[in-house]
């Protein structure tokens, strides 16, 4: 039995890689910093972070944000130790070509032993997006941690332009496999109330637009005229469908409205990495 999970694992993995057009992959020991062999590291004891690397010379938005939210989750899950966060830096300004053009996500991911670090291109999602309700919650759902074989079983399975799928437990529904979600109504914007990761860009929207948290109930998604997913892999996508549910977009306008609102924060000259 343990021969076939490890066999199962890795199969899930092989489909993911095989999924991913990496632009980079390394794996530096944490001892000594020395490169090894490289381990993407999911399903491990431990966190990651994702990013959107950009343009040339190269932007990374959100990145001081979303270096702080890695160390705290290092810290959580108490493999944090003195100097790491000069030791992630580093290695990210080594690996950053300052004259290349870049439309990239920038994956940094560590456990006890390991930390890895990855460019995968940006995948941009279709005008047609849609989302398949999944009844699964992530383990400790408000960590940004490694453990996704189910997630990435799923998605392994999927067109990751058009469709991503959505955690739900016991008739709630909380976050997809990639994604926040934002849910409106009347023109007001509603999240869950808890049991997920509040990502970066979703802690962004907070401050620019009134989001009220509230169980956001299955039977109840017909009241709702737009879903939003927000992330760094996706930016703000508007869902046109849910898969095996009269469920459908009927609005535009909140989307409308983040959507500029994302854009003319993306395009601020203070996201130049250097």
């Amino acid at each position: 039995l343990k021969m076939m999970y490890m066999d199962f694992s890795f199969t899930q993995n092989l489909f993911w890689q095989i999924m991913v057009n990496y632009l980079l992959k390394k794996s530096y020991q944490r001892k000594n910093f020395k490169e090894i062999e490289f381990d993407d590291l999911w399903n491990k004891d431990g966190v990651f972070t994702t990013m959107w690397i950009y343009n040339k010379p190269p932007k990374i938005l959100f990145f001081k944000t979303h270096i702080d939210n890695l160390i705290k989750s290092l810290k959580a899950y108490k493999i944090f130790e003195k100097g790491i966060k000069s030791k992630i830096l580093k290695l990210i300004n080594e690996n950053i070509d300052k004259t290349k053009s870049y439309n990239h996500l920038l994956r940094v991911a560590l456990n006890k032993k390991t930390i890895s670090i990855s460019l995968r291109d940006r995948v941009k999602p279709k005008q047609k997006f849609g989302i398949k309700l999944v009844h699964y919650e992530r383990v400790k759902p408000e960590y940004k941690n490694l453990k996704y074989k189910k997630i990435l079983g799923y998605l392994s399975k999927m067109n990751t332009s058009k469709e991503d799928i959505a955690l739900c437990v016991n008739d709630k529904i909380f976050e997809t496999g990639t994604s926040n979600l934002l849910f409106v109504k009347k023109n007001k914007i509603y999240s869950a109330k808890n049991k997920y990761y509040r990502g970066t860009n979703l802690k962004f929207y907070e401050k620019k637009f009134n989001i009220i948290k509230k169980n956001i109930y299955l039977k109840e998604l017909n009241q709702f005229d737009e879903i939003l997913l927000v992330g760094s892999g996706k930016g703000v996508v508007s869902t046109s469908y849910i898969v095996d549910n009269n469920w459908k977009r009927r609005k535009n306008k909140i989307f409308n409205s983040m959507y500029k609102t994302f854009e003319k924060e993306f395009k601020k000259e203070k996201y130049i990495f250097n």
